[in-house]
């Protein structure tokens, strides 16, 4: 039986895409952690799972060749729709699963138990997940530290995405600090690329500030004279603006 899709898969999905994660490496962080959901839980076969829209995809594995499966078959897209931690004592006794080709063909899942992976912003990204071939269930112990480590999954993904960002940032700030070509008479700006546009737009491409738009009280005077002897009435309508 394939999974019912969560509400706001929308934004699910683009929460999953701001980690840059899918299709990367692998990483000894995420392998340590497991590793340790195998020992602990005592299977063969432990799963770090991105639910991706048409896919799930292991970021880190125990036990498994396969780097993905489509998501029509996968435990975890079922995990995701609650917060929870979802068991399957035995999938060949559950009707979502009986019928899985997961459990039916060479892989032969029979226990799954899936701890998801909730963003800050409480979106589901995937499961910790842990798999066995015979039917069994997890004691208390077990349940609290799949859950343990499913959120040090989290505080990794985060981590990596916040130093992402950051350097994104310093690398915006050292273009920002450099010598920038500036028009003498338009005041356009060139970029790296050669191309040259407003101030406003060199800007805004390489940071999050916004612009509006007014009439300095220099130019109200040489281009508005009218307009600033009645809102400027305390100043000299004359000035010559600096260079």
């Amino acid at each position: 039986m394939q999974a019912n899709t969560p509400t706001q898969e929308a934004d699910r999905l683009e929460a999953l895409r701001q980690y840059k994660v899918l299709d990367t490496p692998a990483e000894r962080s995420y392998d340590d952690i497991t590793s340790l959901a195998a020992f602990i839980c005592d299977v063969p076969i432990a799963l770090i799972s991105l639910v991706d829209a048409e896919r799930q995809w292991f970021k880190s594995k125990v036990g498994l060749t396969a780097q993905e499966t489509s998501r029509g078959v996968s435990f975890c897209a079922h995990a995701i729709l609650s917060p929870a931690i979802m068991i399957v004592t035995d999938a060949a006794e559950d009707e979502r699963f009986a019928n899985n080709s997961l459990v039916t063909g060479e892989l032969g899942i029979r226990f799954y138990a899936g701890v998801p992976l909730i963003s800050p912003g409480g979106q589901p990204l995937g499961t910790l997940c842990v798999i066995d071939r015979k039917p069994r269930t997890l004691d208390l112990c077990q349940i609290k530290t799949l859950e343990a480590l499913a959120r040090q999954v989290v505080m990794q993904l985060e981590l990596q995405r916040v130093s992402s960002q950051l350097a994104e940032a310093l690398e915006k700030m050292e273009l920002m600090a450099g010598l920038i070509p500036i028009c003498s008479y338009c005041k356009g700006i060139r970029n790296d690329q050669g191309y040259w546009s407003t101030v406003e737009s060199f800007i805004q491409q390489y940071s999050d500030v916004g612009f509006t738009h007014g009439v300095c009280d220099n130019c109200m005077k040489r281009h508005f004279p009218e307009v600033a002897e009645i809102l400027l009435p305390d100043l000299e309508t004359e000035t010559t603006l600096e260079e």
